[in-house]
């Protein structure tokens, strides 16, 4: 049989061919964390893995030394070098059959692993206001800086990152970093002079069982067999359509019962409208309860004329600070939108363009919908229109009228907070990072079960070292700060709870936890001071992970408990020099309960390093509290360096008071 080819056929055959070839080797991958700019860790041995063609040999070149492996059967291949000290910038190229791949910008220093819910999240941008500075001179090379991607999976643990790259603390990048990560960054490196990189694996609102490992979080059934419930695609989809359909559906009633629009000619955002029986505001405010009924739920519209005499106003840029709104908010001026935000906690900062503002009298309207709950204005928040040098004060004097009134939204389930889920897709990938240690700041979203926290977080520490391989992997976190209304309460709320649990957590070797009670803010879950506490994250670097012996490194922690007559004594470490008050006056803060009795308020004083607490009236003393408030603005008991003491409960003879080792 003769087959006849024209010459068209044989270019297209020789084609085919070659396609072929090429198809047969595919081209050498690497995870997203061995990239350009990466920070390896150093004085450890280097590991760089990816994958390949099954039984592809793959050369990996790094400073002078080469390393060929052959992928196994699934593909994968891992190269490791020996250790290195401290230094860069330097090359790598990786080349296998059919690619080569040039990595640049490498660095050799220490890195850690960040993780938690929002207030690890929180980024630059966001406290900015309180670091203006910081972020303007933000220049450091050597700090470097990994965002995880968001993403979770039940059924397995993933070997890569949705995406991710490395960035440097530059003024194009410093906005996104992490303000806790980026301040105790930055203060290691100063100490020590070595690059530093920050992987960043958090998720606002996250509880900690959704970052626990499957092997420890069988030890709690409820919630493993929750996330064993949520391998079935079926179901998330199901859920995730019901939600969708749930919310679409109850904002699109809000928009139709919403009467500020019903007059499609004149709505009440509109600058010619004039409002008739509104409602008034003396000073920005949540949302009034009148008569013992709390305010309903659905859409409120408020309203505040101000006045501006420069006559340029129309050519000026101008900066409106609406604080914090419940829930979300559309933001008008003269009628034309300036800014809106979809939920609750971010601060209202918005930017009014050129040609809003006009000489004269202007008109602030702000659209207010409120999904459950109470809503409206968090007070104590900046309400105010910045014009050049000029500051508008707007936190008096606004009307405001209900434009629809509704049930409260459905609840959403939150399938990314499910147990298992982020530690399969966002820790899991990065175990074969090598790491000096691991920052962790959450708890606000387990405050409601503070019992469960001390195991929690023991297993997932137990859970992340195995993982990684490092038995003694450090592991600092933060205790929560103080937060909410204050009270006159001995012994109140659970977040005093959940920081026992945290300070009991210090039993694990290799642990240090940051205090912060002074730090926090009473009307914002979310404070901004993220410098003192990265700093105050650093000085537990400094002894866990560094070795350093020149303390406190800390605020004072409590170290023994004596009843002696009607005194209780308390010894404390991390004191340095001597123990005080911040505030220079009498020590308060503590509290003592008689066997089967309620906590009372007791005097306390300093006496050559010690507390001592008078405890006369009191019948059989057997507990002590300090600092046990949602909010303890009372606590003021410092050492040396003006650290604050951690809050603590104690059962007097209970051999768990004794944390600490000299």
């Amino acid at each position: 049989m003769k087959i006849c080819l024209n010459r068209s056929s044989v270019v297209c055959l020789i084609i085919i061919l070659v396609l072929k070839v090429q198809w047969g080797f595919a081209e050498v991958k690497l995870p997203h964390l061995i990239s350009d700019g990466m920070v390896l860790q150093r004085d450890q041995e280097i590991r760089i893995w990816g994958w390949a063609d099954a039984g592809e040999v793959v050369k990996v070149d790094f400073e002078g030394k080469s390393k060929a492996v052959t992928s196994s059967g699934d593909g994968k291949w891992e190269a490791v070098f020996p250790a290195m000290k401290a230094g860069g910038p330097y090359v790598m190229e990786i080349s296998g059959n059919a690619s080569v791949i040039s990595l640049k910008d490498i660095w050799l220093g220490d890195v850690w692993i960040c993780s938690g819910q929002s207030n690890m999240e929180q980024t630059m941008a966001r406290v900015a206001p309180m670091f203006p500075d910081e972020i303007k001179n933000a220049n450091n090379p050597k700090i470097r800086y990994f965002d995880v991607p968001d993403a979770y999976d039940f059924s397995t643990p993933q070997l890569d990152l949705k995406g991710g790259n490395w960035v440097a603390a530059d003024q194009e990048n410093i906005k996104q970093f992490s303000a806790v990560a980026y301040f105790f960054a930055q203060k290691v490196h100063r100490k020590y002079g070595i690059p530093i990189g920050l992987v960043n694996a958090s998720v606002g609102g996250s509880p900690i069982q959704s970052w626990i490992r499957e092997n420890e979080l069988k030890r709690f059934p409820e919630d493993y067999e929750e996330a064993v419930r949520f391998q079935n695609p079926n179901l998330i989809k199901e859920i995730e359509t019901q939600d969708r359909d749930n919310m679409r559906n109850w904002h699109l009633e809000v928009r139709k019962k919403d009467k500020g629009y019903a007059d499609q000619a004149l709505t009440w955002l509109d600058a010619k409208y004039h409002p008739e029986k509104w409602n008034e505001m003396k000073r920005l405010d949540m949302f009034p309860v009148e008569n013992g009924k709390r305010p309903e739920n659905g859409v409120y519209w408020f309203r505040k004329e101000f006045f501006l005499e420069p006559e340029n106003v129309g050519d000026l840029e101008a900066k409106l600070l609406l604080g914090t709104i419940v829930d979300s908010d559309s933001t008008y001026i003269n009628g034309e939108l300036v800014g809106t935000t979809a939920y609750q906690y971010p601060p209202r900062r918005y930017k009014v363009p050129r040609g809003v503002l006009k000489p004269g009298k202007n008109i602030l309207v702000v659209r207010v919908i409120n999904e459950r709950g109470r809503g409206g204005f968090v007070k104590d928040k900046p309400y105010q229109l910045e014009v050049g040098e000029e500051i508008i004060d707007l936190k008096n004097d606004w009307s405001y009228k209900q434009g629809a009134v509704m049930p409260p939204m459905p609840g959403q389930t939150f399938i990314r907070f499910k147990p298992l889920g982020l530690y399969n897709a966002m820790i899991a990938p990065l175990q074969e990072f090598t790491a000096k240690g691991v920052l962790w700041y959450q708890g606000e979203s387990n405050a409601g079960q503070p019992h469960k926290y001390e195991d929690q977080m023991v297993s997932l520490i137990e859970g992340w070292r195995k993982s990684w391989g490092i038995p003694d992997l450090p592991f600092l976190f933060v205790q929560l700060p103080n937060f909410m209304a204050p009270t006159d309460d001995p012994h109140s709320g659970n977040w005093p709870e959940l920081r026992e649990a945290q300070r009991q957590t210090l039993k694990v070797p290799h642990t240090g936890m940051a205090v912060t009670i002074d730090v926090g803010e009473a009307n914002d879950i979310h404070p901004l001071d993220k410098k003192t506490v990265g700093e105050r994250l650093a000085l537990q670097a400094f002894k866990v992970a560094y070795g350093e012996k020149d303390g406190p490194f800390s605020g004072p922690a409590l170290k023994q408990v004596k009843v002696k007559g009607s005194k209780i004594i308390l010894r404390f470490n991390e004191i340095g020099k001597g123990i005080h008050t911040k505030d220079g006056k009498q020590l308060k803060g503590f509290a003592v309960a008689g066997k089967g009795q309620k906590y009372q308020w007791v005097n306390a004083k300093i006496e050559s390093k010690k507390v001592i607490l008078d405890c006369s009236g009191i019948i059989q003393p057997n507990k002590v509290c300090y600092a046990w408030a949602n909010n303890p603005t009372e606590a003021n008991l410092i050492n040396e360096r003006g650290l604050p003491a951690s809050p603590f409960e104690v059962v007097i003879g209970d051999p768990r008071q004794s944390l600490y080792v000299d």
